[in-house]
Formats: structure tokens, C-alpha cells, sequence
């Protein structure tokens, strides 16, 4: 009996562990929370969108991105995903790129996303939360759905 009880607090203790591991590493990814853009801090080949609210949220164990905006010609523009950082592709809506998105983690404050139309690679963006978790910097280059070369560089304020 002494051994069946040794054996539930320690799978107990260890489940409390691991999901307790889990959520700090939740709370502790910068790239989560509400940035706003910068335009005075960003830099564009073609048009710059007027204005961008973006949110990164955990949902399981997948980024989920909302990215509400005013495009350059003043309509609302609203782009989605829901993706995991396991370089497979996931549907993504509304962007000016591609219609598939896969992730991946190159350090804790640096990922990669890449967009793909056709099947092809058409966007790829690297995304840098600065160390003091202020700055949100996303480099992007790559053609647009209409076929416009893009060569961005956008700054998000946190929110």
C-alpha cells in the first residue's frame, strides 16, 4: 500500500511539474500580447498599410495571430492564423501574400514564418521581440498575391 501511495504523489508530483513547466513557458514567450504599429519607425518598397493592431495569443499548443488594420488605400484589412512551430502549413487569412503559413522558432525572440501560395514559398518574415520586450520588428520579403516585390521592415510598439 505504502508503494501504491508513493507512486500517485510522485505521478501527481509530476504532473504538476510539467504543467506548470508548460505554462511558464506560455507566460514567459515576448512575442505574446498586443503590439501596435509604428509607421515613423518602418520602412516599405511599395505601399504602407495606415495603421496595424496585432495580438498573439497561446491557443493549446498552437500562436494564434489576429492582425486587425487599415490598409494604404483606407480599408479594414483583418488577417488570421492559428499555427504550430513544427515548419508544417496552416491555413492563414487575409494576407496580401499567401493562403498557407508554416513557423519556426530560431531563438526565444526570433521566428520565421513563411507564406505560400500555389504550394510555393511566396513571403518569408522574420519576427524579433527586442530583449526589453518593448519593440516587435518583422522583416519582410517576398511578392504579394498581386505579384508586387515586397522588401518590408515593420515596428510594433507593445500595447
Amino acid at each position: 500500500m505504502k508503494r501504491f501511495m508513493r507512486t500517485v504523489i510522485l505521478g501527481a508530483a509530476l504532473a504538476a511539474l510539467f504543467s506548470t513547466t508548460g505554462l511558464s513557458a506560455e507566460a514567459s514567450n515576448p512575442l505574446i500580447g498586443t503590439w501596435q504599429f509604428n509607421p515613423a519607425k518602418s520602412t516599405f518598397t511599395g505601399r504602407a498599410p495606415k495603421g496595424q493592431l496585432r495580438t498573439y495569443a497561446i491557443a493549446g499548443d498552437a500562436e494564434k495571430l489576429t492582425a486587425k488594420g487599415i490598409s494604404a488605400d483606407g480599408k479594414p484589412t483583418l488577417v488570421r492564423y492559428t499555427a504550430r512551430y513544427d515548419g508544417k502549413d496552416y491555413p492563414i487569412t487575409g494576407s496580401l501574400g499567401g493562403d498557407i503559413i508554416s513557423l519556426k522558432r530560431i531563438d526565444e525572440y526570433t521566428t520565421e514564418s513563411t507564406q505560400k501560395r500555389a504550394g510555393k514559398p511566396v513571403i518569408i518574415a522574420t519576427r524579433v521581440v527586442s530583449k526589453d520586450g518593448k519593440t516587435l520588428t518583422v522583416t519582410s520579403k517576398g511578392t504579394t498575391a498581386e505579384g508586387e516585390a515586397i522588401n518590408n521592415v515593420m515596428v510594433f510598439d507593445r500595447h
